[in-house]
């Protein structure tokens, strides 16, 4: 089968979040150049890193016009120069740029083979949300059996991964999430779930923990929670792991870090991991790799949309209406 030379494609028209969002027919295919392969796009993942884009808040993020999305999981069609592995035919999934839309182009070396018996779509969280997990569980958080964590936004896509790995080594989970999702995080086995938006948070997480406080913190919201994160966290001895804005961006002084909040407060952002500490990245895939051979990590169900319906998809998602995984299908 040969490939066309324009495609379905949501394009980001300018920088006023996903309303901006617009179907076009004849955006260009392109090509993949030294060390690429070209993917036919099965299934593309919805993340808060696209609504950070379409907002124009994403560091070094791509203007306006440009082919909307970053993750996708897909068939191989075509390799560029250099390629040896995966060939034409082999189902990976990856990060790039351009994913909403109906070809894609991912560098070689970060195509991850879709593991046997999933589907392309089940495969997402391989890419972004359960590596992010990970590295903020252990490698850069340093969780170990018997510590508490507490996780926000339990339900999304990031968080029931923290919450099954968490569990999985041993921890004692506090998940955050709103009234109508607790079950959800409840089934996914954390120990206590809280309603992010209560004015006692810490106070709360204080009383689960004896009044120590959390030993890891996992904070995505930003805005108005991230005082009650800092405070939630065991003073002296616990970490806050910071890989998410969605609430918007939050201050912190050096005057609060020496007289309110004695914590360790570490930045993650997976893209930079990749490309700063490719050794730690390496062992963090390892694992994630090794997670889903024992069964730990399972295929995820997203919640399926056509490629059409992206914008009310990022619109959901910004107003924090998903569970889970969110998939666009081309």
């Amino acid at each position: 089968m040969s490939t066309p030379a324009t495609m379905r494609a949501l394009q980001q028209t300018s920088l006023e979040g996903p309303r901006a969002l617009r179907l076009i027919t004849d955006a260009p295919v392109p090509g993949p150049g030294q060390g690429e392969v070209l993917i036919r796009v099965a299934a593309a993942g919805v993340n808060f890193a696209d609504l950070s884009q379409a907002r124009g808040t994403f560091r070094g993020g791509p203007q306006p016009p440009y082919v909307a999305g970053f993750e996708a999981a897909g068939e191989v069609v075509a390799v560029g120069e250099a390629v040896t592995t995966p060939q034409p035919g082999a189902r990976v999934v990856g990060v790039g740029s351009g994913a909403f839309a109906e070809y894609m182009v991912l560098p070689a070396a970060a195509a991850m083979p879709v593991p046997a018996g999933w589907s392309d779509g089940q495969a997402l969280g391989l890419a972004v949300n359960w590596p992010t997990a990970l590295a903020a569980l252990k490698q850069l958080g340093r969780l170990v059996a018997g510590e508490t964590v507490l996780i926000h936004a339990a339900a999304g896509a990031t968080g029931q991964a923290a919450v099954t790995i968490a569990k999985h080594r041993g921890a004692t989970v506090v998940g955050t999430a709103s009234p109508g999702k607790h079950e959800i995080v409840r089934g996914l086995g954390a120990d206590h779930v809280l309603d992010p938006h209560r004015e006692d948070l810490a106070a709360a997480v204080r009383a689960l923990t004896g009044g120590a406080g959390a030993d890891l913190v996992l904070e995505s919201a930003g805005g108005t929670g991230f005082a009650a994160s800092l405070a939630a966290a065991k003073p002296v001895t616990g970490r806050v792991v910071v890989y998410g804005l969605a609430g918007g961006e939050a201050s912190l002084t050096n005057w609060e870090l020496v007289y309110r909040y004695q914590v360790h407060v570490i930045g993650l952002n997976i893209g930079v991991l990749a490309q700063a500490a490719p050794r730690v990245f390496g062992e963090v895939m390892g694992e994630v790799s090794e997670l889903v051979a024992t069964g730990v990590l399972t295929p995820a169900h997203p919640t399926t949309r056509a490629l059409a319906d992206g914008p009310k998809a990022l619109a959901e998602l910004e107003a924090r209406a998903t569970v889970g995984k969110v998939a666009l299908l081309p």
